[in-house]
């Protein structure tokens, strides 16, 4: 018997993996990728493993599944350390580190209900620059509302 601890969870043939996800982000992440079980999709969950880059970290496996442009750059906001591994017939096929992009444009709400892109009748797409990536902290072009974590978590339901 090997002293060696060992995480077994069974290679997935196509799909994504999010690895590096920090401790305890990886529910949110799952939520901003619109992903609750009931979609079909093999979805491996994976919290507070060791990390020696971390400390400890989540993972995510899912198979079956690719991501948009849109859903990395969400992921970026929630978990900017993580990796993402695209795998093709069991094999990494692609390995890449999320970037939080400078402008997010129509992807979050703003929170104040006063802003022109929380008005029916305005046509406006909802845009923010990044002030600090660490912590996170974004600013809506538009009314000025400063946008944390807790307030992106708040707008996925997740506080």
């Amino acid at each position: 018997m090997s002293s060696k601890r060992e995480l077994i969870i069974s290679k997935i043939r196509d799909g994504v993996v999010i690895d590096h996800i920090p401790t305890g982000r990886a529910l949110l992440v799952l939520r901003l990728l619109g992903i609750s079980g009931r979609e079909g999709f093999r979805v491996a969950l994976v919290m507070n493993v060791e990390s020696r880059k971390l400390g400890t970290k989540d993972i995510v496996k899912i198979e079956g599944r690719e991501l948009t442009k849109d859903e990395l750059n969400l992921v970026a906001l929630v978990a900017p350390t993580a990796t993402v591994n695209i795998i093709r017939d069991y094999e990494v096929v692609s390995k890449f580190k999320v970037a939080i992009p400078d402008v997010i444009e129509g992807l979050l709400k703003c929170k104040n209900p006063r802003c022109i892109t929380n008005q029916q009748r305005e046509p406006v797409r909802s845009r923010f620059r990044v002030l600090s990536r660490e912590p996170l902290k974004l600013v809506c072009d538009y009314c000025g509302t400063i946008h944390e974590l807790n307030d992106i978590e708040r707008y996925f339901g997740l506080t």
